[in-house]
Formats: C-alpha cells, sequence, structure tokens
C-alpha cells in the first residue's frame, strides 16, 4: 500500500520548514565561510579565484556568487587523487570514487562531520519520501565506491528503520528476502527495480500485493512512464532522488510524498541553473544546467559545480510544508543529448514513449553507429509477449511511427524477443555508441 500525499512527518522541521529570508540569511553566513576555506586550503580554487579576479571577501550577497568561476569534473581528474581536499588526509576516514571508464576515476572523501551530515541528509531525504522509522527498508543499491548503497544505508539507520543491505544481483534470493522479512521501503535504481517486479511476476510473487508502501529510486534518469509503471507493478508510491558524489552522493534533494519537484535542501547547498549556453543565471523557473555549491563540507568542497544536468527550480511553497526551493525531474544531461541528423534527443524522450506503449515491455537500448556521412539510431525495444517475426516487425513500425510523431527523429526500431536486452543489475546502460567503435 502506497504513501498517501499529505501532512508530513519531519526529521529535522525547524529546518525543513524555515522561511525562505532565514534560509538566505544563513546560506550567505555559510557560503562566506565556504569560500574562505576552499580560498585557503585548496590550492585549485585559490588559483583558479585569483585568475578569475575575484577573492572570498567579494561576496557580499548571495548573488555575488555568479562572479566565482565554475567547477566541473575535469579538475577533479586533473587533481587526482586528493587535490581538492581542503584537509589533511589523515582527516579524511572515508573515500569513494568514480569507476574511471572515461580516464582517472573522481575521488571524493569525508571528514567524520561530513559523513554524520550525510547520515543527517540521507534521514531528512527518505522522511520525505514517506518512510518511517521502524520501516524495514531493502537497499538494493551497490555497496562499495558507488556512494549509493552506504548513503541510503546510513541515513535508513539514522532514521531508525530496519535496513538489509543486499546491494545488486541475486535477484531471486533478493525478491524472497523482501517477502521473508517484510519490506516495506525499497531503495534502488528505477531499471532495477523493474528488473525486480518482472523477476518476481515470473516466480509468481505478487510484490505488489505486500508490504511495501515506499520507493526511493534515482541514480539514473527515469521518467514519469517508468514511475507510473512502477507505482502500479510494485504497489508504492515511487519517489525521485538526486545526488552526486562530487556533492556528496545521494541525499541533495527528495521528492516528498506529494512528487511535485525534489526538495533541495539549502542549509546545506546552494542551488542555480544557467543557460549552458552563456552560462548566465536564469530566472526561477527557468530551465537550464543545474550548478551546485556545498555550504558546510570539509573534505571535499564544491564551488559553483556543474552538474550537467537540466532542470529547472521553484521555490513555491509545497503543501508538504517544506520550503527548501524544489528541483524539477531531470529532463537529461547537457553531456547525453545526443545529435540526430539534426534533432536534439535525450534518452529520457525515447523512454516517455516506450514505456507504457502497448505490446513493448519497458526495456530498451539506444544504438548509434555512423552511416557514410551520417549518424543512425537504433531503437532496441522488447516484446511484452512472444510475437513470431511478423508480429513484431508490425509493432516495430508503429513505435517507429509514434517516435517520430512524439520525438520528431528519425529511427529504426527493433522490437526483441522478451528477455533478450540485458538486465541491469545498477545503473542502467541506455546508449551503446559505436561510432568510434
Amino acid at each position: 500500500m502506497s504513501v498517501p500525499a499529505g501532512p508530513s512527518f519531519m526529521f529535522a522541521p525547524e529546518i525543513e520548514r524555515l522561511d525562505r529570508p532565514s534560509l538566505a540569511k544563513l546560506q550567505l553566513e555559510r557560503l562566506k565561510g565556504a569560500l574562505n576555506r576552499a580560498y585557503a586550503h585548496v590550492p585549485h580554487y585559490r588559483k583558479a579565484f585569483d585568475a578569475k579576479g575575484v577573492h572570498p571577501d567579494d561576496l557580499k550577497q548571495l548573488e555575488d556568487l555568479a562572479r566565482f568561476p565554475f567547477t566541473v569534473k575535469t579538475h577533479l581528474r586533473d587533481n587526482y587523487p586528493f587535490g581538492l581536499f581542503a584537509v589533511p588526509r589523515e582527516q579524511v576516514i572515508r573515500l569513494h570514487a568514480s569507476s574511471g571508464t572515461t580516464g582517472k576515476p573522481t575521488v571524493v572523501g569525508y571528514t567524520e562531520d561530513d559523513l554524520n551530515m550525510w547520515a543527517d541528509l540521507m534521514a531528512r531525504s527518505l522522511a520525505c519520501a514517506g518512510v518511517r522509522p521502524g520501516d524495514c527498508m531493502h537497499n538494493a543499491y551497490g555497496y562499495g565506491l558507488f556512494t549509493g548503497g552506504l548513503g541510503f544505508h546510513a541515513g535508513a539507520e539514522r532514521l531508525k528503520c530496519t535496513v538489509t543491505p543486499v546491494s545488486g544481483g541475486q535477484t531471486e534470493r533478493q525478491i524472497a528476502l523482501m517477502c521473508d522479512f517484510g519490506a516495506t521501503v525499497l531503495a534502488a535504481t528505477p531499471s532495477y527495480a523493474l528488473n525486480l517486479v518482472e523477476v518476481a511476476e515470473q516466480m509468481g510473487v505478487d510484490l505488489a500485493n505486500g508490504p511495501l508502501r515506499v520507493g526511493t529510486f534515482g541514480a539514473e534518469p527515469w521518467s514519469e512512464t517508468m514511475r507510473a509503471e512502477l507505482d502500479r507493478r510494485l504497489g508504492i508510491r515511487a519517489c525521485d532522488t538526486y545526488g552526486l558524489s562530487e556533492i556528496m552522493g545521494p541525499g541533495v534533494a527528495m521528492e516528498c510524498t506529494y512528487r511535485l519537484g525534489l526538495h533541495g535542501w539549502e542549509d546545506q547547498f546552494l542551488f542555480e541553473v544557467v543557460n549552458p549556453d552563456t552560462m548566465e543565471p536564469v530566472p526561477m523557473g527557468e530551465p537550464g544546467e543545474l550548478v551546485i555549491t556545498t555550504l558546510t563540507k570539509q573534505a571535499l568542497p564544491m564551488i559553483r559545480y556543474r552538474t550537467r544536468d537540466i532542470t529547472r527550480l521553484v521555490d513555491e511553497p509545497c503543501a508538504c510544508g517544506r520550503t527548501h526551493v524544489r528541483i524539477m525531474r531531470v529532463t537529461g544531461r547537457n553531456d547525453d543529448m545526443l545529435i540526430i541528423r539534426g534533432v536534439n534527443l535525450y534518452p529520457s524522450q525515447v523512454e516517455s514513449v516506450l514505456v507504457g506503449f502497448p505490446g513493448i515491455a519497458p526495456h530498451y537500448q539506444l544504438v548509434i553507429t555512423r552511416q557514410g556521412s551520417m549518424d543512425h539510431l537504433t531503437v532496441e525495444a522488447e516484446s511484452d509477449c512472444d510475437r513470431d517475426e511478423d508480429g513484431r516487425k508490425l509493432l516495430a513500425r508503429q513505435v517507429r511511427h509514434h517516435l517520430k510523431s512524439m520525438v520528431g527523429v528519425t529511427c529504426e526500431v527493433l522490437v526483441r524477443a522478451p528477455g533478450e536486452l540485458p538486465r541491469s543489475q545498477g545503473k542502467a546502460v541506455r546508449v551503446r555508441d559505436m561510432r568510434k567503435a
């Protein structure tokens, strides 16, 4: 039974309900401290500030932050492994890192205070989504260098939940544990949650009529149609979560039970949206690239970090009572956008067409190849039941026509038999770019 929208339980109500002027005052005070710490203790920031002709003392109001330089992911790789740390390595009590598949990994570190703050924010986020003390959380996020598993784990324990730390894989065993332990909360990537429910249905297990109430899904883009699918097949209220390892990990923002945008925790982070072409801030409510500055992080301060995520912010009051700005659903990433024969395309746009399309299962991949001087897109989807080759071809033509009319892109569509496309044990691989190969 899903958690209904309504008055929310809050982990830190005195902060979560803070009025906007008081939030702005707290942010300015903490931002001054963050800029001074970065300038004093991180050579990269001192050099970048000096090159831009700005000093921490130049910040008189929040709007002055726009004069300071951006931080991007290559800065972490260029300063590998500990060059952006603002404290001695001996004060860092945990390290996380990216996979490094596109170069050197990005390394992030946490002091003891950082980890305590992270656990508090994760507890706050889980409560925001409808999780309550005493809930049993099945944590299928990956443990290890990826921040997801340990981030959710610490937050659930801080909220005084029972945590099952299963990570990914062994899907049939996970379903058995969810049933045996009476899981009320599922934490996972949306693609793996879909894999779980699909396998459960094959096993004859009806998760939708079990004790599950809440799903907290993130770490990859997902659409409203995917949300509706997870709500229906798991019998939950699926909430979106947002975070980046470079900023903290999960817990930067979370949807409340009203699901009208993700509450970004402004006492710990300052959020901006900038025009990705001009890099100038845009007015509240206008779309652009999300930029985040950490306000209290000790080990790894991030000043104006470019997330590459395309979204918009709203600061209108939320019915849940929380006053913090809301980050609307991320529509894509600057570096994930595909340009196919002059048409800008995000994978999430294709997902919104495929998920829920009659006859199509919610599994897909986009394969990009080069044919002569032109880029060619093939959408590989999967039939929701056994069909002969002619039936799959007819379905492919229907999907191709719908993609053209809804998204504006001309592509080839291949509909595979059930189970032919790879299943995700963590983050789903939605795009296979074969042009370099």
